[in-house]
């Protein structure tokens, strides 16, 4: 799409003028492949429904021909979800798969299928072992078979920020004239700056014919810390279309983060005069919401929804805020759902308190059978607490807000005297069904770990072990995080608790619980794009 041009006509979305920018999210399917990173079809329905929410004009639910898992995630999204485009991938030479990805896609209000292949001249020799003509024969073949089960056809150059200028023209051209509808270049291994993510949208907008009719689109990877930058770049050659991932989640360092674009535009608007159909205000709420799916937290210092990003400890910078916040604050933490309420929680806090908290908190959609859970955490740890903050909330609230249900912590005892072995006595509930161990170990978490395995075999090693309070004092929540591996499946899993030991126990679960799910899944070849 030229930034000249007065308007555009998608098929999607219809007439589209040359500030609007398309936010195509791919959590679901880029996001998921991040080693550690699993979701459930329950918890990417949930994902998927709050990204419609926010605003998202394009969902990539996924690679239907991957696993029957992937097919069926896709086919439930492409089903239940609402107000966005869903989008499946495909290989461009994978007749399987763009026939599976139009059929998984076959509920969807509005749907796409994402096409891509190899392009670059080491992606083409070592990865495709292709010569350059049988990728554009492929190029063509598959967005036609594509353009037969949707108007709505994306092609991407994998690789494409290291791919010949002159091959890449024909390979876009050729994309064009088969039916496709939106052209990606992404920076597939980061190695891009933003000079070269501009050029090469200048570039192919000014040199291939029919480039008037598309929308160019720009997926960048973070290697290089690089990503925002230069999908902003893009967005000055000519793209109209971002991808991006909540909190930055993807492939080996990342993707570029979709707050941190949406937020560079907003705040922005003098130098990049865009506009997205973001409700910025959610921002948060779905950051959360997939740390607590993932069990990967935000780091503290991470822009726009890192817990840091509106504290001040600084007295110069504290002085300031407190006479005019926009002394040291480019945006206000309520544009991006942050909250200023200090409304202390303790023991003699209500239910009705407690679900103002939550609302504030940005958990508003609970279910009654999860707030009576976390209400009943919250009560008991109030009752070991003097205050209860609010990191303490969301710590307790994210334990009972998993989907993950196969094995559940029941309760434990540990029986433990200094300088001889630690006794825990535990129970689980495995798919509703009790279940009890007894062991011994090194130290009480040893014993718990131990007794874990006994009461659910596995054969799953612990690669990591880690625990930090949540807030500050003696009486603060542990907050664990466990990494088990698994013929090279890796799986985090996080847990809480006043209880040091019950907080390993609860994230050990969880991880077992997502190594579950993992199990169930294959890796498809040629995934990145």
């Amino acid at each position: 799409m030229s930034a000249d041009q007065t308007s555009f006509t998608h098929p999607s979305f219809g007439v589209m003028t040359p500030e609007r920018i398309i936010i195509f999210d791919t959590t679901l399917r880029d996001g998921e492949q991040s080693p550690g990173f699993s979701m459930n079809l329950a918890e990417k329905l949930r994902m998927a429904e709050a990204l419609a929410t926010l605003g998202v004009d394009v969902i990539e639910a996924g690679f239907p021909v991957a696993s029957k898992g992937d097919f069926e995630s896709v086919n439930q999204i492409a089903r239940n979800t609402r107000g966005a485009v869903i989008c499946a991938l495909a290989r461009s030479g994978g007749a399987k798969d763009i026939a599976a990805a139009g059929e998984a896609l076959a509920p969807a209000e509005r749907k796409r299928i994402h096409n891509f292949i190899s392009t670059s001249p080491l992606h083409m020799k070592y990865k495709l072992r292709m010569e350059p003509e049988t990728v554009l024969d492929l190029i063509t073949a598959g967005n036609t078979a594509a353009r037969n089960l949707t108007d709505d056809v994306e092609w991407s150059a994998e690789d494409g920020s290291r791919t010949e200028p002159d091959f890449l023209c024909r390979c876009v051209e050729a994309a064009i004239k088969a039916g496709a509808t939106t052209i990606n270049i992404p920076d597939t291994v980061g190695y891009a700056t933003p000079e070269d993510m501009e050029q090469i949208f200048s570039m192919l907008r000014a040199r291939v014919p029919g480039a008037d009719r598309v929308i160019f689109s720009a997926h960048n990877h973070n290697d290089l810390g690089l990503g925002v930058a230069n999908t902003l770049a893009s967005i000055r050659g000519g793209a109209r279309q971002v991808e991006c991932t909540i909190n930055g989640i993807g492939e080996r360092a990342g993707n570029a983060a979709l707050e941190e674009i949406v937020m560079a535009l907003r705040t922005r608007h003098d130098q990049y005069p865009y506009t997205t159909g973001i409700h910025t205000q959610g921002l948060l709420k779905v950051s959360r919401m997939l740390a607590t799916i993932t069990s990967f937290d935000v780091q503290p210092n991470k822009a726009i929804v890192g817990r840091n990003a509106f504290a001040h400890e600084s007295g110069i910078h504290q002085d300031g805020v407190l006479k005019n916040a926009a002394t040291y604050e480019i945006m206000t933490p309520e544009s991006v759902g942050w909250s200023r309420s200090s409304l202390v929680m303790g023991k003699h806090s209500g239910r009705a308190a407690f679900r103002d908290k939550l609302k504030a908190l940005g958990y508003e959609d609970m279910d009654d059978a999860r707030l009576n859970d976390a209400f009943t955490r919250f009560k008991d740890l109030a009752d070991r607490k003097k205050v209860v903050y609010d990191d303490d909330i969301v710590a307790l609230v994210d334990d009972e807000a998993r989907d993950h249900d196969h094995i559940r912590f029941v309760n434990m005892s540990v029986s433990s005297v200094s300088g001889q072995p630690s006794e825990v006595q535990l129970t689980l509930s495995v798919d509703g069904h009790d279940t009890h161990a007894t062991a011994t170990g090194n130290g009480p978490v040893d014993a718990a770990f131990n007794a874990l395995r006994r009461a659910f075999a596995h054969d799953a090693k612990l690669a990591l072990f880690s625990v930090a309070a949540v807030t500050e004092g003696t009486d603060a929540q542990a907050r664990t995080t466990v990494r088990l591996e698994e013929a090279g499946k890796l799986v985090d899993g996080q847990g809480a608790d006043a209880d040091t030991v019950v907080s390993a126990v609860r994230a050990y679960v969880h991880a077992l619980n997502k190594l579950l799910v993992k199990r169930a899944r294959t890796e498809p070849e040629a995934l990145n794009a």
